[in-house]
């Protein structure tokens, strides 16, 4: 049986007014350039979209996951609307996009991947979740509700389908060389717990059903990892298989019902609540933000998208939207104190912070300082 792989590849190549949008005129250009490589048969099937500033490039091929082709058809699509866009003086044109030349998968070249080859089942409903002003830790939090969590997932408790548990694969991403371990659940959950809660270092890159079925898979790509210094935020994507075996569509959803907080938002300096919102409502303002993330259900066919749905396109998450907000407002009004509004210090690291301390540091003293009292009255007059 011809197994059919899903390839949702993104990147910030510019956007409107700041980091807000991507323009129509490179939205239809993508379009364009995905049309023409399914007409030449190097993609079976594709959708264009958006999550805030990021280009959502959606795919179905018969290649494997890491092809070459495919993977060089992106780069190539990002290349070309950066260049559209620096011709607009669109901001932050080509921001993604750490090299000029290809070098056979855009991994560790700034765009983010996530990819899954499935076998497909009589019926194969997929949601593919896309963030934005965000980092690949983002999909800790659901993902384990998701697959783990029987408060969330009542199948985990009553489908004998769902029964025998979920396993991660969980990447620390702090390492140069990408290292990996896999845990089951139930029977290792406090242990997934001790990482994943780790959301800046430990990042799910893939989960299984306990049989070996491919259930869903991350983009954990890190781009200061690459740059060397922040040059923006990771926004990361996500594929999750639902019904069938696995968690139902509403279980998946479910676990988007509490707006956790993430790192991010402006200048990836600080912490907010991810929102769940319509495509319609993509667009970051607020400071940036708050963080988004958006949802589209597609049924996969013989190799072609079904759809899509606009999953968070239902007034049913009007309250987490509105509990959202209500958390952006009181982290705004922390400001810039830990452990609120802004990041640890570690998390700072690769953004602007460095640059405004480097000029404090000449100024520290072994020594207490001790000002110059000049309160007291020399004069030898009283009043």
């Amino acid at each position: 049986m011809v197994e059919t792989t899903i390839s949702v590849i993104k990147a910030d190549i510019g956007s409107l007014a700041g980091h807000v949008i991507v323009p129509d005129f490179i939205l239809e250009f993508a379009r364009k350039e995905m049309k023409e490589a399914a007409e030449k048969k190097i993609i079976n099937d594709f959708y264009v979209t958006h999550a805030g500033d990021d280009l959502e490039l959606i795919m179905t091929h018969f290649k494997g996951e890491d092809n070459e082709e495919i993977h060089k058809l992106a780069w190539d699509t990002f290349m070309k609307c950066a260049e559209m866009g620096r011709e607009h003086k669109i901001y932050a044109a080509g921001q993604d996009l750490l090299s000029d030349t290809f070098s056979g998968n855009v991994k560790g070249m700034g765009p983010g991947s996530a990819e899954m080859t499935i076998t497909e089942r009589k019926s194969e409903p997929i949601a593919i979740f896309m963030a934005d002003k965000t980092d690949p830790g983002a999909f800790n939090y659901p993902l384990f509700r998701i697959f783990a969590d029987p408060f969330n997932t009542a199948g985990l408790v009553i489908d004998p389908n769902l029964h025998g548990g979920f396993s991660f694969v969980i990447q620390d991403i702090k390492k140069e060389i990408p290292c990996f371990i896999e845990m089951k659940c139930p029977a290792e959950m406090y242990d997934v717990l001790a990482l994943l809660g780790s959301t800046s270092r430990y990042t799910i890159k893939k989960v299984y059903r306990n049989d070996g079925m491919i259930t869903a898979s991350v983009s954990t790509d890190k781009l200061h990892m690459v740059a060397g210094k922040y040059v923006g935020k990771d926004d990361p994507v996500a594929i999750v298989r639902a019904h069938s075996g696995l968690p139902a569509m509403g279980e998946v959803l479910e676990a988007f019902t509490l707006p956790h907080l993430v790192a991010g938002w402006m200048r990836g300096s600080h912490v907010g609540p991810l929102m769940p919102v319509a495509i319609k409502d993509s667009r970051c303002t607020r400071f940036d933000g708050p963080p988004r993330v958006i949802g589209l259900g597609f049924q996969v066919c013989n190799g072609s998208l079904v759809g899509p749905v606009d999953l968070f396109e239902d007034v049913a998450f009007d309250i987490t939207r509105q509990r959202a907000m209500e958390i952006a407002d009181y982290l705004r009004r922390i400001g810039p104190f830990e452990p609120g509004h802004r990041l640890e210090e570690a998390s700072m690291e690769y953004t602007t912070l460095p640059r405004v301390l480097d000029k404090c540091a000449a100024r520290f003293s072994e020594e207490e300082i001790v000002p110059e009292d000049k309160s007291k009255d020399t004069s030898g007059s009283a009043e």
